[in-house]
């Protein structure tokens, strides 16, 4: 029998160049979705069930999975916990964007405003397109006392998502400062 597992090995071995049956050779293939345990773990976070969120979610080595549960335990305010779940998404993927937001809102939260724009200013040069890094930037800037630079990240969050939650108070923040 075990000949039998051998031999389709090698052949299947040797049908990967020409079949392209291979990683190697296949075309790339989109980002697989979470598995089931981690999307019921994102789904407790989007509907606001941050506690039950943390719980489905620790412990899971997913990235996605680290990256809700970071951004889960700042919206349950435990930043510290937080700040150290985020740095090791981060560490592997500078841009992850749950990653990104639950950094910035723990480095915020916990007056860490120098280190705050660092990071987020050097994730929004490798990826533009990071809203939530404007948002919580702006944030940094303001507790900085920064008010133009706090505008201007708060404009440019606006422009990437105009639809936010936090949309409306940053409108009337920036309409407060005219």
């Amino acid at each position: 029998m075990r000949r039998g597992i051998v031999a389709v090995v090698l052949v299947v071995g040797l049908a990967c160049p020409l079949l392209g049956a291979c990683s190697a050779h296949a075309s790339p293939r989109p980002a697989p979705a979470p598995r089931a345990d981690v999307q019921a773990g994102i789904d407790l976070y989007n509907a606001g069930r941050y506690a039950e969120a943390e719980a489905a979610l620790r412990g899971d080595p997913d990235p996605r999975a680290q990256a809700y549960l970071a951004a889960s335990l700042a919206k349950l305010k435990r930043y510290a916990e937080a700040e150290v779940v985020a740095r090791q998404v981060l560490q592997s993927n500078p841009t992850q964007e749950i990653a990104v937001a639950a950094f910035g809102h723990a480095l915020v939260a916990q007056e860490k405003t120098d280190e705050a724009v660092a990071r987020l200013s050097a994730a929004i040069e490798a990826k533009p397109d990071l809203a939530y890094a404007y948002y919580w930037r702006g944030q940094a800037y303001d507790k900085q006392k920064k008010a133009s630079s706090m505008a201007s990240d708060f404009q440019t969050f606006l422009k990437l998502a105009p639809n936010a939650p936090e949309a409306p108070l940053v409108r009337a923040v920036l309409a407060g400062l005219r």
